[in-house]
């Protein structure tokens, strides 16, 4: 695969899509396609452990989808391959990530947004301000309610209000935010620290859990956890292997598997 508006690659199990077009990294139905084809060349590597995404520049994140994008003659491509991209993660058991210095803004927001763990720099600004130019953001809609609830999503989408990073981690929009400073080695750092540690296959089995419970009663939830946890996750080596290193009171030797 040859991409000419982003970064892919994969090592020591973590792959890597970086947005390559600075300052702003606007997202147009070209790079749209190349992350896609990232995207599906990541649901069929099993060797991989998690997805980050990130940005070249300190400006932006991406300041959004191409506004030339959302022409007539467009727009339905345009909204088949950027919602291609959320419909592709839906698919990705493993943990993704977003590092985020600078602006999130429109679509970079609901990329950003739609990631498991967000780490921004203490500069960086989120929002959705697509009611300001007369559209609204299609993914926002449907997942901003789930993130924080309807009173905050009618804030930001009706508004089209942009936030700092440190109110978007207090709503719950961002998962950590760090200082500028040395802002790209201790992103790295925490996410390495926090997450990349740990089992794959118990984090996969974790997302999995997750995601079949969400919008569902509590009860019914419930339950679904429990056969998840029985015949999925304890199948597995790695979470008999915590277990054991537990109770040997030594370090798990984690397989993935």
């Amino acid at each position: 695969m040859e991409f000419k508006l982003i970064k892919f690659e994969k090592k020591d199990k973590v792959s890597r899509i970086r947005l390559s077009t600075p300052p702003l990294n606007v997202m147009n139905i070209a790079m749209m396609k190349e992350i896609n084809e990232a995207l599906a060349d990541i649901k069929k590597d099993t060797s991989l452990k998690a997805l980050i995404f990130d940005h070249e520049g300190e400006k932006a994140f991406s300041a959004g989808v191409d506004v030339a994008d959302h022409t007539e003659e467009k727009v339905d491509e345009m909204l088949e391959v950027f919602h291609r991209i959320f419909r592709n993660l839906s698919e990705i058991d493993i943990p993704t990530f977003a590092i985020v210095d600078g602006v999130a803004l429109g679509g970079g927001c609901e990329l950003v947004s739609f990631c498991d763990v967000v780490v921004a720099s203490e500069r960086s600004r989120i929002g959705q301000p697509e009611i300001t130019v007369g559209t609204y953001p299609p993914v926002a809609v449907p997942l901003f309610p789930y993130l924080f609830g309807l009173r905050r999503t009618y804030e930001l989408l009706l508004s089209g209000k942009v936030i700092d990073a440190k109110e978007a981690e207090r709503i719950g929009l961002v998962t950590v935010v760090l200082p500028v400073e040395d802002f790209r080695e201790n992103a790295e750092r925490y996410i390495r620290e926090q997450y990349l540690g740990k089992s794959k296959a118990v984090l996969c089995w974790t997302k999995r859990a997750i995601k079949a419970c969400l919008g569902v009663p509590f009860l019914e939830g419930l339950r679904t956890s429990e056969i998840i946890y029985r015949y999925g996750l304890m199948s597995t080596y790695d979470a008999k292997e915590g277990l054991r290193a537990f109770l040997e009171k030594r370090k798990p030797e984690w397989k993935d598997e």
